[in-house]
């Protein structure tokens, strides 16, 4: 097998917002990516305290799985101030700090137009200490394999960014599917390490190309119709702290 290496690191700093190319990052056990997922968009009352922060299922929340036109927006966030800027069509739409009622109310009156007729309610801007808007209850770093990206390409007969899958880390170098041989096993990302501990279901978010903002390929049907499952990628728990990079070796351990 030819070397495996880290070739890209993203987060998601607003669930279903565009994503932030990290050169380089620090993992911690038990820990997502620093600020992955930080804030999410609450699409109508949906009970989050965050005083006692907890999971909720995604379709409590703005998302691409049902709000394609998020795609449409370019998003910038700034970690030391909080601070997202929203770009649409090429001009900046709105811009606050998300730690403060004045800038929270400035992001989501914006979103209350862009998305008015897919709200169950006012936008809220949504925030708890030390919690992430993962989908899944426990924190975890998704991992692609671009080599599946590229069968996914060949079974769909059309070009696929891999940003369509949203995850963490893209890897290069493995065989398509081997992320899936790795369940239960440890891996080391450059100086971190980490065990995979579960395959992700793919959901209709995959079926919008993330440039356009438009529902284009059918993703999860071809998953299923080709290799007879819905999955793509990983989810891994961080055991072992360390510095990850774009260029990183990928080793089984």
């Amino acid at each position: 097998m030819p070397e495996t290496r880290i070739q890209a690191i993203y987060r998601y700093p607003v669930k279903g917002l565009s994503p932030q190319a990290l050169p380089r990052v620090s993992l911690r056990p038990g820990q997502t990516l620093p600020a992955d997922r930080l804030y999410a968009v609450e699409n109508g009352p949906c009970g989050f305290d965050p005083a006692a922060p907890a999971y909720f299922p995604k379709q409590r929340f703005l998302m691409l799985m049902r709000n394609e036109r998020l795609a449409a927006l370019r998003t910038d966030y700034d970690e030391a101030t909080h601070t997202l800027t929203i770009h649409w069509q090429g001009r900046e739409a709105a811009r606050g700090d998300l730690r403060t009622s004045e800038g929270r109310a400035a992001i989501e009156r914006f979103l209350a137009d862009y998305c008015a007729d897919e709200l169950r309610g006012r936008p809220k801007v949504l925030y708890g200490e030390g919690h992430s808007f993962s989908d899944v209850a426990k924190k975890v770093v998704s991992i692609i394999n671009l080599a599946s990206v590229a069968a996914v390409e060949t079974a769909v007969g059309a070009a696929v960014d891999p940003l369509r899958f949203r995850a963490n880390v893209y890897v290069a170098g493995w065989p398509a599917w081997h992320e899936f041989d790795l369940l239960g096993r440890g891996l080391a990302l450059g100086a971190a390490r980490v065990k995979v501990v579960k395959r992700i279901v793919r959901c209709a978010a995959t079926e919008v190309d993330p440039d356009t903002g438009m529902r284009d390929l059918q993703i999860p049907r071809t998953l299923q119709q080709t290799f007879g499952h819905g999955d793509c990628g990983v989810y891994a728990e961080v055991i072992g702290a360390g510095e990850i990079a774009a260029g990183d070796l990928v080793r089984t351990l």
